[in-house]
């Protein structure tokens, strides 16, 4: 007897599905005040509609896979490491908190969007040495694209998990 599966066909398809449409955000190259806010979006519902798990592992993927297709330049490949790990503490918080407590999908953005702000700016300010525009794109915007993005992935969570469902 083989073991029971962690992700189905179905969960599998839905995160491949979300990862390339958060992707085809970033490849569409819009300004950075309306791609960050639409990919935190998409990191959000990527984790409402195919779990925790989906949505860490596409916020894994995305910022590398952004690096590799020249989405990102270059000069912010130090960064990458620390915006992956951002971006899963993001994912995570808000999974796991919407799925313990009341009000807990708001919260887990609100904490989550810090401690990403407080992992990639951190590592801009204290531990890389990026030249100052670079340095501060990983500054304050992270943490107001990911206030953004999640505040309007919330009600589009919650509908589109009604349809999915």
């Amino acid at each position: 007897m083989y073991p029971q599966a962690r992700f189905s066909v179905q969960q599998l398809t839905r995160v491949a599905l979300l990862l390339a449409l958060t992707l085809a955000v970033q490849y569409m190259r819009l300004p950075t005040p309306v791609t960050g806010p639409l990919v935190n979006l998409m990191l959000i519902l990527s984790t409402a509609l195919a779990g925790t798990a989906g949505g860490v592992g596409i916020g894994l993927l995305t910022p590398w896979a952004a690096l590799m297709l020249g989405i990102v330049p270059i000069v912010l490949a130090p960064a990458i490491p620390f915006i992956m790990a951002g971006n899963a503490l993001y994912c995570f918080c808000y999974g796991a908190l919407a799925e313990k407590i009341k009000g807990g999908s708001l919260i887990g953005i609100i904490i989550g969007a810090a401690l990403k702000f407080a992992i990639i700016a951190g590592a801009a300010r204290y531990l890389l040495a990026l030249p100052s525009p670079a340095a501060e794109a990983l500054l304050l915007p992270q943490l107001i694209n990911a206030l953004i993005g999640g505040a309007a992935a919330l009600p589009l969570a919650h509908s589109l998990r009604r349809i999915v469902s």
